[in-house]
């Protein structure tokens, strides 16, 4: 799971597979910390990985399946890689911009939308984002 990965690294366990045509295109997980890159969120890195793989930004008919509903800069990097498709775990009642905090991804002023199926094995990522939490107040951390 790319998201112990993440955890293993002391990130918050966050992990992202692009998928299309039953093709793994590029995965991620949570690097902030460890890369001193504020960009480093899972799903940023799956999509770079993709690009790459691919040799283009834009990914149409991506699917891009995510522990944490993403960000406002995640979703943004999803709308311009065109991606067709997100599908996330666990909401995030702070920053989430795929529909609980904001609804980017369903705005009328972008030019591509992306669909978005929210709550996938919601509560299996959510105890895993909840267990990482309690154990770093436990550590003080």
């Amino acid at each position: 799971m790319l998201a112990r990965r993440a955890e293993a690294a002391g990130e918050v366990p966050v992990g992202a597979v692009l998928v299309r045509e039953d093709e793994i295109l590029g995965e991620g997980w949570n690097q902030p910390i460890g890369g001193s890159d504020p960009t480093a969120h899972a799903e940023i890195i799956a999509l770079r990985a993709a690009a790459t793989r691919v040799g283009n930004y834009r990914l149409p008919g991506a699917t891009l399946y995510v522990t944490l509903e993403p960000c406002v800069m995640c979703t943004g990097a999803m709308i311009h890689a065109r991606i067709e498709r997100l599908v996330y775990g666990a909401q995030d009642p702070k920053t989430g911009a795929a529909g609980s905090v904001f609804a980017l991804l369903q705005s009328p002023l972008h030019n591509h939308r992306v669909l978005c199926e929210g709550g996938v094995l919601a509560e299996q990522c959510a105890d895993v984002l909840r267990a990482f939490f309690r154990d770093r107040r436990v550590k003080g951390v």
